[in-house]
């Protein structure tokens, strides 16, 4: 049994993520290790994440949800501090790698780190090409799917032995120090295939409207909003336009994210500059497989 590191996510149903979740880290740090927060105590949700530890709460709507929702992860990560080195805190869809080509994965990863201080890996947004990539994916999601842009909005500092405080949504914490690894990567998974897209947005669309107040009124991210939503194929058509870079070498995004480290105000958080890349890269084949 190893104390190195735990995962810890909050899910409500999202059992195409989910799987794709417990399969990271569960192979890698062991099912054990793995925390779930069951939001409306989902059967599926229960099934699917057997051997791993399951807090079951209420799924009753709240226009604060996602104020609430982070409240409780950073109490959660705060306690999980005691028995383990490093917490990987996120959503379902969101899932940490280690490039293929350091040769560890992410548990030896973190073995190998100092304690006290928060990680904070690239964030890449996996697209589905649908005009170059008809595979559906079966299995694992990196192979069917190779292209992915560049997210700055996910480059976020998930990976803490430190007791500094979570910003809502995960983007920021109350550690002055940034350090992103080159070998680190978040993958966001959310439009890494059409079909699912589609599925996973109704759903949150459904939330909102149970909330039944405006984005405006809620703690909620506007993505999760009808109104805001967009073209389903329109959103995916768009990625054949973003230009398409020849070589996956991201040091220079890394750098300026050092360059623009600054407080974030005065809430006593920090951030970098998070800027829109009109980039997408393919995959180099290492990565195959990795999620």
């Amino acid at each position: 049994m190893q104390s190195v590191a735990a995962a810890l996510t909050m899910v409500r149903d999202d059992a195409f993520f989910l799987k794709a979740w417990l399969r990271h880290y569960g192979e890698v740090f062991g099912r054990e290790n793995c925390y779930i927060v069951n939001h409306g105590r989902g059967e599926a949700v229960a099934e699917l994440a057997e051997g791993c530890n399951i807090i079951g709460i209420p799924g009753d709507p709240h226009p604060n949800f996602d104020m609430k929702r982070w409240r409780m992860l950073n109490n959660f990560v705060q306690g999980l501090r005691c028995y383990y080195d490093h917490i990987v805190v996120g959503d379902v869809d969101e899932l940490v790698v280690v490039d293929p080509s350091d040769g560890r994965n992410l548990l030896q990863y973190l073995k190998d780190q100092k304690p006290r201080q928060v990680l904070t890996p690239l964030g890449l947004e996996v697209i589905h090409r649908i005009d170059l990539e008809p595979e559906a994916i079966t299995d694992h999601i990196i192979g069917p799917r190779r292209h992915v842009r560049l997210a700055p909005h996910y480059s976020k500092p998930c990976i803490t032995s430190h007791g500094a405080k979570i910003a809502r949504g995960g983007h920021f914490t109350q550690y002055d120090k940034l350090n992103t690894p080159d070998e680190l990567y978040l993958f966001h998974l959310k439009f890494c295939d059409f079909a699912e897209y589609a599925s996973v947005m109704n759903a949150r669309n459904q939330v909102t409207q149970d909330v039944g107040v405006g984005i405006k009124e809620a703690s909620i991210g506007r993505h999760w909003f009808a109104e805001a939503r967009g073209e389903d194929r329109a959103v995916f058509e768009a990625f054949s336009q973003l230009q398409m870079q020849e070589h996956f070498d991201l040091g220079w995004v890394r750098k300026r994210m050092y360059r623009s480290w600054e407080p974030r105000g005065d809430t006593g958080f920090y951030h970098f500059k998070r800027p829109e890349y009109d980039a997408q890269f393919v995959l180099p084949e290492r990565f195959n497989g990795i999620i």
